[in-house]
């Protein structure tokens, strides 16, 4: 099964649109989200995916990730089936080094929380951090984004 090793930041400043090469709105409900557990229905533009989450072995940095992507039509009718509360973003997408930062840019409830989140090929890789990036929030279950749905930023 595919690992995902990432790490979250708080991102300071809005500079990183100036950098962003893309940006996508994104949509993202929970079918399930168990702790340690999540299924998630992501629609990105015109593209829809669902992806499943587990907890990682021995509750280490990387967890189990599967995505598959579906039909725009079956995202639709899936976000039907979802628990209350809509994560709604706008992904912007900035190099730095050899890696690509994906900067989340929050809104409705949870609007004013901007985070960037770097994936990485082992624990230990080196990455460049932009200018733009604060405090690592790596492993902070208040900056999960399913915890974001029950919990918003707004209510902090």
């Amino acid at each position: 099964m595919p690992l995902e090793i990432e790490r979250k930041f708080i991102v300071l400043d809005n500079s990183y649109k100036r950098e962003s090469y893309k940006h996508d709105h994104i949509v993202q409900g929970y079918i399930c989200s168990d702790e340690g557990r999540t299924v998630r229905v992501r629609i990105s533009d015109e593209r829809a995916y669902i992806t499943i989450k587990g907890p990682a072995p021995g509750g280490g940095l990387p967890c189990y990730e599967f995505e598959k992507e579906i039909t725009l039509e079956e995202g639709r009718q899936l976000m039907h089936l979802c628990e209350p509360g809509m994560i709604d973003k706008v992904r912007w997408l900035v190099k730095s080094g050899k890696h690509t930062f994906e900067v989340d840019e929050f809104f409705g409830e949870n609007e004013g929380l901007v985070m960037a989140e770097v994936e990485l090929s082992s624990v230990d890789e080196s990455v460049i951090i932009p200018d733009f990036i604060g405090k690592e929030v790596t492993g902070d279950p208040r900056y999960f984004n399913s915890h974001l749905r029950i919990h918003p930023y707004r209510t902090w």
